[in-house]
């Protein structure tokens, strides 16, 4: 029973484990900064073919 409780805890702390690593590079590591947009030219000559 004690060998049991010990596999358990120590699956516990597996899943807490990854499940926080998995939270933290949501938070903090995937931020992608986003890129400026550039606007779109208005007026100006085009040539036409």
């Amino acid at each position: 029973m004690e060998l049991f409780l010990e596999f358990v805890k120590e699956a516990l702390k597996g899943v807490t484990r990854t499940i926080s690593a998995h939270l933290f590079q949501k938070t903090f590591l995937d931020k992608k900064k986003a890129t400026p947009r550039r606007r779109k030219q208005k007026g100006g000559s085009r040539n036409k073919h």
